[in-house]
């Protein structure tokens, strides 16, 4: 039987999707006239926005080079050729790839390596498609078909690694939707890792879609980077962690052995890092101007504690 379901379905965010994407289609494409017809559904509507932020950002690299076939080629598609690349999974296509870590870019745009789909991108490996595509399902299965569905939609798997290394992953904020991680081959791992980085996802489109602005003048403690951190940080972790804690005691039931022992420890680890935040959590979330955001991020960091 499948765990009840998150709820992570937001009017606003569903809006901030689609009036992003017709913002970015309009700069790109400015003579072509909008479609009449029914709004895409909320799946949809966060596909075209990742893909379009794909977009933006290949049109933007290639029209500073000069480079007018790239740039043209991203005018010719919209969706940056993901129809092509797509891997069937639990909630829906997605585009799962494996760039070559050591070839990513670096710039001003991001503190950490990224990779944008043009006109050379290759999908994953079968096996690396099928890894993920079983990914979503756990995740899917466990209550996060939402979150995933609106937040991951692109994935790049980096290096392959060991159960119990130290796994590197990551979003940026000119990419939503767009994950980067670290695996060892297992789905259900993935699956966790894949919820955490979608969190990011979700509050930082959660935050834009509100206009909530956190002052980063008061500081909290982070226990998972031992230092203090700006609101936005803090709330990030207490809400990404949390989630990622609630997925791994749905999880476990269905693990043995040494992924079992891994994920038990995981979880041990992070009810001491959460408990932690506790007192320092209550005074964060009142720096967030949004109620109804501001209750979400509260159930989840309650919810997590109470594990």
């Amino acid at each position: 039987m499948d765990a009840p379901a998150i709820s992570f379905s937001s009017a606003p965010i569903q809006a901030h999707h689609r009036d992003r994407t017709r913002r970015i289609r309009a700069v790109l494409k400015p003579i072509a006239q909008p479609t009449a017809g029914m709004p895409d559904s909320p799946e949809t509507a966060a596909v075209d926005h990742c893909l379009a932020h794909h977009v933006l950002e290949g049109a933007e690299v290639a029209a500073r080079n000069r480079d007018t076939a790239i740039f043209n080629w991203y005018g010719a598609h919209r969706d940056a050729n993901a129809s092509a690349l797509s891997t069937p999974t639990a909630v829906g296509p997605r585009v799962v790839l494996t760039p070559d870590l050591d070839r990513l870019p670096r710039s001003a745009i991001s503190e950490t390596p990224y990779y944008v789909l043009g006109p050379d991108t290759t999908a994953a490996p079968p096996n690396l498609r099928e890894l993920a595509a079983a990914a979503y399902a756990t995740g899917a299965k466990n209550g996060f078909a939402d979150l995933l569905a609106g937040h991951a939609v692109v994935v790049c798997l980096l290096r392959h690694k060991q159960l119990g290394d130290t796994l590197d992953s990551w979003t940026i904020t000119r990419l939503p939707g767009t994950i980067f991680c670290d695996h060892i081959g297992e789905p259900v791992v993935l699956a966790r890792d894949l919820i955490h980085e979608a969190a990011h996802n979700w509050l930082n489109d959660a935050l834009s879609a509100t206009a909530c602005e956190i002052s980063d003048r008061v500081r909290f403690y982070s226990p998972w980077k031992k230092t203090s951190r700006p609101a936005f940080g803090f709330l990030h972790a207490c809400f990404a962690f949390p989630l990622t804690m609630i997925y791994t005691a749905r999880v476990l039931p269905d693990t043995s052995g040494n992924l079992n022992r891994f994920l038990n420890a995981y979880l041990e680890q992070q009810r001491g890092f959460l408990a932690t935040t506790a007192a320092d959590h209550a005074r964060a979330l009142s720096l967030i101007t949004t109620p109804d955001l501001r209750e979400r991020l509260r159930l989840v960091h309650h919810e997590a504690l109470g594990l």
